[in-house]
This record gives structure tokens, C-alpha cells and sequence, in this order.
């Protein structure tokens, strides 16, 4: 089946929000405490993706990229990217619908957003932070090529930490490869 990668906007925000509850009930079950996971979750997520879609940034950039995966016109998946002040883009969020993961979309979301961190911040090493329980991430990473760079702790919403690492992909060529 084909995908279609495209920009996202505020329209987005519902079918976002829907799949970001969704994924996180699948993905975070008996990871983080699940009050996270709760009643509230997707009036949660549907509040702070349409802040996040409808906010002004200030300029180009640091203004976030919204990347939408359909197939057969359907929401399949996004990522997330949020330029930092330290001149890193965090890939905030990659989430595929539950029941399409493991079909490729997650790698051509990846690729699409290290396209796009070579054209708009040339330069830039692309990292995320994941949560160290979530092997079957972990392992999605690196078997994409991202380098763990870093360990930490995770604060979510509701005010729990969580321990996580950071993994990273070297600044890319203009075609997504990155430079040698």
C-alpha cells in the first residue's frame, strides 16, 4: 500500500490527537502508571495538539514540523520536530496507528523528518528521547541507524518521571543520507 507523507497543520489536530492516545495506550501499557493512560488522555491530547498546531513560533526557525503518513486517505502516522535552542531537532513524537506498525510507515516518517531536518537545518543532528523499557522502540531506532547518545530522566504529564535515552542520527545530506 502507498503512503503519502505530507506537512500537517491545525486541521490535523483531531485525527493527531486520536492516534497519539491511541498509540500511547498500545505502545505505553504497564510502562508508565496508568493513570497516564487513563479516561483523560485523549481530551488531553486533542488540547495540547491543537495548542501546538495554532501557536506562532516566532519565525521559521523554530517553528515545529508537523509530518502526516496516510494511506487510502486515512491518518497512519506522524512525527513531531521541534527545533532547539542548542541547534539539535528533537523528533518529539513518531507514532503509527496500532494495528500498522511494523509496515514500514515509522521508517518512511523517519526518513521523511531527516529529509527535512538537511533542507530546513542543514547541519543538524535529529535526536529523540525514549523511555529504556520500550525495547521494541529501542530496537525500531536502531535498527534505523540512530546512535544512543545519552541517559536520563523523562518528566510526562501528571508529574512522573521515567527512566529514558536519547538517540541520535548525525546530521544528514541533503537526500536524508548522512555525510561521510
Amino acid at each position: 500500500m502507498i503512503t503519502v507523507i505530507r506537512p500537517g497543520d491545525v486541521r490535523d489536530a483531531g485525527a493527531v490527537a486520536g492516534l497519539h492516545a491511541d498509540s500511547w495506550r498500545t505502545a505505553y501499557t504497564g510502562l508508565v502508571p496508568e493513570e497516564a493512560l487513563g479516561d483523560g488522555l485523549a481530551a488531553e491530547r486533542r488540547m495540547i495538539w491543537e495548542l501546538r498546531l495554532a501557536a506562532d513560533y516566532g519565525g521559521p526557525e523554530y517553528t515545529p514540523d508537523l509530518l502526516i503518513a496516510e494511506r487510502a486517505g486515512a491518518v497512519a502516522g506522524f512525527a513531531y520536530l521541534v527545533p532547539q535552542p542548542d541547534g539539535r531537532v528533537l523528533l518529539d513524537n513518531l507514532h503509527v496507528r496500532p494495528g500498522l506498525t511494523g509496515g514500514g510507515i515509522g521508517r518512511e516518517l523517519l526518513d521523511a523528518a531527516r529529509a527535512l531536518v538537511a533542507r530546513r537545518h542543514p547541519g543538524a543532528v535529529l535526536y529523540l528521547e525514549v523511555l529504556r523499557a520500550n525495547t521494541r522502540a529501542i530496537a525500531f531506532y536502531e535498527r534505523a541507524g540512530g546512535l544512543r547518545t545519552a541517559a536520563g530522566e523523562g518528566v510526562f504529564p501528571g508529574g512522573f518521571t521515567l527512566p529514558e535515552y536519547e538517540y541520535s542520527w548525525p546530521a544528514a545530506g541533503p537526500a536524508g543520507q548522512p555525510w561521510s
